[in-house]
């Protein structure tokens, strides 16, 4: 059955609700980070030490199985069967419950080993331990309430997981410093108030689930298909093992660039977070391309399906890679804005105009990506996804090892990997690969 392409205007109306209620958690999260450094150094230090494994958390239960479960909804839908959508809800809460489980006991079993092998020492890896013992113990919250709220995405509902999600980051933050500083909890305060969050959350889109708010009833009677599983984890699997690169990616490029002191640490650190205001615009268009590109997949209308991923890229590249351009040309006022000390600004100013021009195709292959789930297509990504790493990492390595490159040459092998990755991703939404 043949679709008309997405319009520009109908993939703007679907990313707006994402992507502000991602710019809300970034600011709640913010606000959080700010109070929990009036506990003290040990208690940011130790917060800090757990981030990571937070945010790795956040990326493959929202960004990545998430994905696989709007992606099997969204084709479910295209292509007329309702109620293999209606029994994939089912399929997805097992996989919930199931990744929540195991992200428990690994954060609890290896966390502690993990916090010591990155330096955590004393009040620091107490305060770390505590904040992660309780924070990962209710992992199987944070699994449900993103996987619901990709249910809803796929069935092509931004609105109401958008509400939902934004009502508890606006919740979250003020709970976390009354239990925190109000009540004296300290950083268990910062973890209980995060799992309040999002147990609201769960069981909020649970309700709107359960009656129908996806479009459909869910069928929580059907039996468990081993071909479901599959249309969610072939997706899934795929984008989780993508998550944990990127993670890894950072880590050792955080180490590369320790070797040019301090000042450079702390600027690729402000380097990463201006890397991260360009996801809000990569996954607020992106989970809506999962959802409109899946629909046409669904309905074996590849051309449509193409035509959708390319403008909602266009959207993506073009504002990421105005904001890159605009970072690279003027560095100094942002470099002001995040640093004090002259040596961390001008760090920040090197970074900002070797890797700024790459914000355009790393947002352009950002929004493609989740095209990518919508298509169940992934093998280009994942290509991309190495890339990144190699051309990041390797290049850093080599730069390092065999010239004089010095700062520079680590921030422009970054910026590299960044612009690799984009048209990586993009040559393979192609017609040969997307039929």
């Amino acid at each position: 059955m043949t679709q008309a392409p997405a319009p520009v205007l109908e993939i703007a109306r679907l990313s707006a609700p994402t992507i502000l209620v991602t710019f809300v958690q970034a600011i709640a999260q913010t606000t959080e980070a700010a109070l929990i450094g009036r506990l003290g150094t040990e208690a940011l230090a130790g917060y800090a030490l757990v981030l990571p494994l937070l945010m790795l958390m956040q990326m493959t239960s929202g960004g990545a199985m998430g994905g696989g479960v709007a992606s099997a909804v969204a084709r479910a839908i295209g292509g007329g069967r309702t109620a293999e959508a209606a029994a994939l809800v089912k399929h997805a809460v097992v996989i919930a419950l199931v990744m929540g489980v195991l992200t428990m006991v690994l954060a609890l079993g290896f966390g502690p080993m993990l916090f010591r092998a990155v330096g955590g020492r004393g009040a620091t890896l107490d305060h770390a331990v505590t904040y992660a013992s309780i924070l990962f113990g209710g992992a199987v919250l944070v699994w449900l309430s993103n996987i619901l709220g990709s249910v809803l995405r796929g069935a092509g509902k931004m609105r109401l997981p958008a509400i939902i999600m934004t009502a508890c980051w606006v919740l979250e933050a003020p709970l976390s410093g009354l239990l925190m500083l109000g009540l004296g909890w300290g950083l268990a305060g910062a973890a209980i108030a995060y799992l309040v969050a999002f147990a609201a959350a769960a069981g909020s889109m649970a309700f709107v689930i359960l009656r129908g708010g996806a479009g459909f009833v869910p069928d929580l009677r059907a039996p468990l298909r081993r071909d479901l599983f599959r249309g969610i984890l072939e997706v899934g699997v795929v984008a989780t093992i993508m998550a944990t690169i990127a993670n890894l990616t950072v880590v050792l490029m955080t180490a590369l660039v320790a070797v040019h002191g301090t000042a450079a640490i702390a600027a690729y650190g402000v380097g990463v977070r201006l890397e991260f205001l360009i996801i809000p615009l990569g996954f607020g268009i992106g989970v809506a391309l999962t959802s409109l590109v899946g629909r046409r997949v669904g309905a074996g209308d590849w051309a449509s399906a193409r035509a959708t991923a390319w403008r909602g890229a266009a959207i993506a590249g073009g504002l990421a890679g105005g904001i890159g351009v605009l970072a690279a040309i003027f560095p100094h006022p942002l470099a002001r804005i995040f640093a004090a000390d002259p040596a961390v600004q001008e760090a920040i100013v090197v970074y900002l105009r070797w890797v700024g021009p790459s914000f355009g195709p790393f947002g352009l292959g950002m929004a493609l990506y989740f095209a990518c789930q919508g298509a169940g297509r992934m093998r280009g990504p994942f290509a991309a996804s190495v890339s990144r790493l190699v051309f990041a990492v390797g290049g850093g390595w080599a730069l390092a090892t065999f010239t004089d490159a010095g700062l520079p040459g680590a921030f422009a092998a970054i910026g590299l990997g960044l612009a690799a990755y984009g048209v990586l991703v993009a040559v393979s939404v192609r017609s040969g690969v997307w039929r």
